[in-house]
């Protein structure tokens, strides 16, 4: 599985609080489609989104899907109501292997082309069961690529022991690095690293914010004039030179907003623009 350094993250098109259908759903198909056309290549999606709602909308917006396009979902989160409150983790097995084989009939996939436990954070079955549970279903065909989402570094090196991981996605931008050790041990080992809320100049948990801290706009603003980009722009610039590995998946419900996520990868920081940018 191949794909270009920026993809397409889906979550926000929900409905409020991630719960729900997008209330646009006529929009949210026009723009799923016109993000595959853009040229985006990874979609990147959950059951736990909507919950469901969101997979069904991809696969009502794309299906059958362009020769180009992969999608990305993760299993392991359970919600039972609007409230972020109400999410938890499960981990056992033949909870697992339903989620995997339903998102795949929701997305209308024989098989999944990248699949993340959602968490380390289950307690009904061990981590390394977790684990064997995603390398049970890519022997069988039910999923291609395993990925890792929301774990711990002891946690990442754990499932490299019992199998492959193609994928680690984590909370990480300009303003927020605390997953860097994260990020260097999934360079080392040859994974992707996808950082969600890329974009954002916010901790984790906080809603995405654009502008940021007076302190990252007075070094992210005049770089952007220098290049004719945005902030946004130059946020994702950066994290592409952080390491060969990184492929930010920025959400958005703007086709504007994704064709200028995806021309970041074209804008070139020099040295003292990342180190200054790195020294924040």
């Amino acid at each position: 599985m191949t794909t270009p350094r920026i993809g397409y993250g889906a979550m926000r098109l929900t409905g409020p609080g991630h719960w729900g259908d997008y209330p646009d759903r006529e929009g949210g198909v026009e723009l799923l489609r016109q993000v595959a056309d853009a040229g985006v290549t990874l979609i990147d999606t959950a059951d736990v989104y909507g919950p469901h709602t969101n997979e069904l909308l991809i696969r009502d917006a794309l299906h059958p899907y362009p020769e180009h396009l992969r999608i990305a979902t993760k299993g392991g989160f359970v919600r039972s109501g609007p409230e972020i409150s109400t999410i938890a983790a499960l981990g056992h097995r033949q909870y697992l292997r339903q989620s995997a084989k339903l998102s795949a009939r929701r997305l209308g996939v024989e098989r999944i082309d990248l699949y993340y436990l959602h968490s380390g954070w289950a307690r009904d079955a061990s981590f390394e069961e977790q684990v064997g549970t995603l390398a049970e279903l890519r022997e069988e065909g039910v999923i291609g690529d395993i990925g890792l989402s929301n774990v711990t570094l002891d946690q990442l090196r754990t499932a490299q022991s019992i199998v492959d991981v193609a994928a680690v996605t984590a909370h990480y931008n300009v303003a927020d690095r605390h997953e860097q050790p994260l990020l260097d041990a999934a360079t080392e080992a040859g994974a992707v690293f996808v950082p969600w809320q890329p974009v954002s100049l916010s901790v984790p948990g906080a809603p995405t914010d654009t502008a940021g801290p007076a302190a990252v706009r007075r070094v992210l603003e005049p770089i952007a004039t220098r290049h004719g980009a945005t902030v946004s722009q130059v946020a994702l610039a950066w994290l592409l030179g952080r390491s060969p590995a990184v492929l930010p998946i920025p959400g958005t419900t703007s086709i504007a907003h994704v064709r200028e996520n995806l021309a970041a990868a074209d804008l070139v920081l020099s040295p003292d623009e990342h180190t200054a940018i790195t020294g924040l």
